[in-house]
């Protein structure tokens, strides 16, 4: 599918004002980069490379200038936002590079309004690419669609490797040292374009995660009961630098079909319960073989999302621990398959999912 490119006029600060009208460009890699602003029949149906997609109410289209996406990110003007949007299954990211300061452009009230799907562009979170420090290439940051900062997200950094190497013009494989709030992660792009994620040691003792839950395996909670509004769900926590809750069903339920699940209702109640005191990601899943699990997530900050590669990680310690499941899974998330690995001779856990450019755009600060 080929990217979007534009250019969106979207004012930060004023909500109630936007223009967001968006232009299928050829794949090729000369696309035009597109302006959008006001009335006019300019975006002719008859244009042989270009198809509306969307349309806002009133539209001019001018082609500003043709150039790759590469030419497109190195514009510098001034009070002026230059992001990619990225998805990873679903899972979508504004992504900014920010490599030439430590701190983001934006506020995390400005992200919030950035991610706004009817006010703003629409996404999950805002990604910045920044400097690294001790010895990494990079740092990530991340603010969600409510301007909270998570330590770090796993479909996320497969995006942010992706955008790494088109800021950088690098083809084939590579890899990157990304510092981020959950500590070093590494990013492998393979030759196919997936991305393979090196996630690091899950953390499992109860007080690192964290849960108020007493430790019932160790120092670890693994299929313990949690109270949820009168139901008792059997729940293991593990942290992937970020707090997960993993459940397989209630107390003395049988395999939980997820399809089935409120997840609008069940989420913000296992996110906010008390014994979460840095709230919770909570993924409900279900076992059809040892080697391939379904899940659904409720995402910390976010609410209900297409993928999250941490929770899919967490999915598969999980798994392992209550002995439902073998250390490589293949894990279905309603935006498509994630590959899970987690590796006995050193702990790591490994992730292996697709990562894929959206549209390029800009808006006024």
């Amino acid at each position: 599918m080929g990217a979007i490119a534009a250019a969106i006029s979207l004012p930060l600060t004023s909500p109630t004002r936007r223009s967001l009208t968006f232009l299928t460009a050829s794949r090729r890699p000369s696309s035009p980069i597109l302006k959008l602003n006001s009335p006019s029949a300019a975006a002719s149906p008859r244009a042989p490379t270009l198809r509306v997609s969307a349309v806002s109410s009133s539209m001019s289209v001018e082609a500003v200038e043709k150039a790759s996406p590469a030419a497109f990110l190195d514009r510098r003007e001034a009070g002026f936002l230059h992001f990619v949007k990225y998805h990873g299954l679903g899972n979508d990211f504004i992504l900014v590079d920010n490599r030439d300061s430590s701190e983001p452009k934006i506020s995390p009230e400005q992200a919030a309004k950035l991610c706004d799907r009817h006010f703003g562009i629409g996404a999950d979170g805002v990604i910045f690419a920044l400097p690294g420090i001790n010895g990494t290439d990079y740092t990530m940051r991340i603010f969600n669609s409510d301007g909270s900062e998570p330590e770090m997200c796993g479909n996320g950094v497969r995006c942010f490797a992706r955008f790494i190497a088109e800021l950088e013009n690098l083809q084939g494989k590579h890899s990157f040292k990304i510092h981020t709030g959950a500590g070093l992660i590494i990013p492998e792009i393979q030759e196919d374009g997936k991305v393979k994620v090196d996630m690091g040691e899950p953390i499992l003792k109860a007080s690192d995660v964290p849960t108020r839950l007493p430790a019932n395996k160790d120092q670890s909670v693994v299929k313990s009961g949690l109270d949820v509004d009168g139901v008792t769900w059997n729940v293991t926590c593990v942290s992937m630098g970020n707090p997960h809750c993993v459940t397989f069903g209630t107390e003395g339920g049988q395999n939980m079909k997820v399809d089935e699940l409120m997840l609008a209702d069940i989420g913000p109640k296992f996110e906010n319960h008390e014994v979460f005191p840095a709230r919770t990601n909570t993924e409900f899943v279900q076992v059809f073989t040892p080697s391939h699990l379904k899940m659904r997530v409720w995402e910390r900050g976010a609410g209900a999302t297409l993928a999250c590669g941490t929770g899919a990680c967490a999915v598969v310690v999980a798994a392992v621990l209550e002995g439902r499941a073998e250390r490589n899974c293949t894990v279905d998330l309603p935006g498509g398959p994630l590959q899970i690995e987690w590796r006995e001779e050193n702990n790591h856990i490994y992730m292996t999912g697709p990562a894929e450019v959206v549209f390029y755009g800009s808006v006024p600060l």
